[in-house]
C-alpha cells in the first residue's frame, strides 16, 4: 500500500533557523508556531498568536523531556503569563486555525486529546497538575477535531517534538547487550534510539571519572522511578528510551562509555559494525 506523502512548509520570519518557525501542511488549515522562550517578545509581531489555540511548553530538566499542554483564547497572552510563572520550559509550540475556525469548545477538546495521547505515548513527562476533562461535542465536530489533531501530531514531530508519537519497535527484534562488572542490559536499536528493556541491570556505583553529567542523569532516573536499587545493583523498572547509544551505555555501566562499541549483538558484533560501518 502506497504511503500518503505530505508537503510541509516551514517559514522562518526572521531568516534564522533557530528562531521562530511557522509550519503547516499546505492542504490543511492548522498552523504550528514554534517559539523559543528567548524570542517571546519578538513573537508578539505575529498576529496569528493572538488567536484561540492549543499550546505546548517544552523543557528537558528531568530524566525525560517535559511538556505542559494548555489552551487559550489568546495564545500570546497565555505564553507571556507562563513566562513569569513556569521555569522549566525553553520552547513553545502554538497550534492555531488559519481560518480562525477554532472555538473555545474546540480547543478544550483538543487540549484533552493532546493530554490523552501524550500520556499514552509516554515520551514526555506531562507537567500538567490535572488532566483536563473531555468536553461534549457533536459526532461530526469530534471527527473534524481528530483530523485537526492528526495535523498537529505531524507538525509537532516535524518541528522536533514527537510528543504524540508512539515508540515503535522494529518488526524483527534484534536484541543488543551492554555488560560490564555487575551490569547486564538488553535492548533494541530503533528509529528513536536505544530502548533498554525492563529488568536490565546497571552497576550501582559510578566510577571516579563518571562526571557530573552521568551522575546527574542516573540520579534523575532514580528519582523518576525508572531505576530502582535491589541487591546491590540498579534495575530498570520499565522500558526506557535513550536518544544516544553512549548515554544509555553510560547509565548501565556507571562510567563514560562509547555506546556504539559497548552495545553488541548476540553474535559479538558491535552496534557500530552493524549500523554504521555497513550503512
Amino acid at each position: 500500500m502506497r504511503q500518503a506523502g505530505k508537503t510541509i512548509q516551514i517559514y522562518l520570519p526572521d531568516g534564522n533557523p533557530r528562531s521562530l518557525k511557522i509550519a503547516e501542511i499546505t492542504s490543511r488549515t492548522v498552523s504550528a508556531i514554534l517559539i523559543p522562550r528567548s524570542k517571546l517578545d519578538e513573537s508578539a509581531k505575529r498576529d496569528e498568536l493572538n488567536n484561540v489555540g492549543v499550546y505546548l511548553l517544552f523543557g528537558s530538566e528531568g530524566s525525560k523531556p517535559q511538556v505542559y499542554i494548555g489552551e487559550a483564547e489568546n495564545c500570546l497572552s497565555r505564553l507571556k503569563q507562563h513566562n513569569k510563572s513556569k521555569d522549566f520550559w525553553t520552547h513553545a509550540v502554538a497550534f492555531i486555525s488559519k481560518t480562525q475556525h477554532f472555538t473555545k469548545t474546540h480547543i478544550k477538546f483538543l487540549e484533552w486529546l493532546c493530554c490523552e495521547v501524550a500520556i499514552k505515548a509516554n515520551r514526555y513527562a506531562l507537567e500538567n497538575g490535572n488532566s483536563p476533562s473531555k468536553p461534549h461535542v457533536s459526532e461530526s465536530v469530534e471527527a473534524d477535531l481528530y483530523d485537526n489533531f492528526d495535523t498537529m501530531q505531524i507538525l509537532a514531530s516535524t518541528l522536533g517534538y514527537p510528543v504524540f508519537d508512539e515508540i515503535k519497535k522494529p518488526k524483527t527484534k534484534e536484541v543488543i547487550v551492554c555488560k560490564g562488572k555487575e551490569a547486564y542490559a538488553e535492548g533494541e536499536y530503533t528509529e528513536d534510539g536505544i530502548i533498554i528493556f525492563a529488568n536490565s541491570k546497571c552497576n550501582l556505583t559510578e566510577s571516579n571519572s563518571a562526571g557530573s553529567w552521568i551522575i546527574g542523569m542516573r540520579s534523575a532516573l532514580k528519582e523518576s522511578g525508572v531505576l530502582t536499587e535491589k541487591d546491590g545493583i540498579l534495575l530498570f523498572a520499565k522500558d526506557h528510551i535513550f536518544s544516544s547509544p553512549s548515554a544509555s551505555a553510560a547509565v548501565v555501566l556507571a562510567r563514560r562509555a562509547n555506546g556504539w562499541i559497548e552495545w553488541k549483538y548476540k553474535d559479538g558484533r558491535t552496534l557500530d559494525e552493524v549500523k554504521r560501518q555497513n550503512s
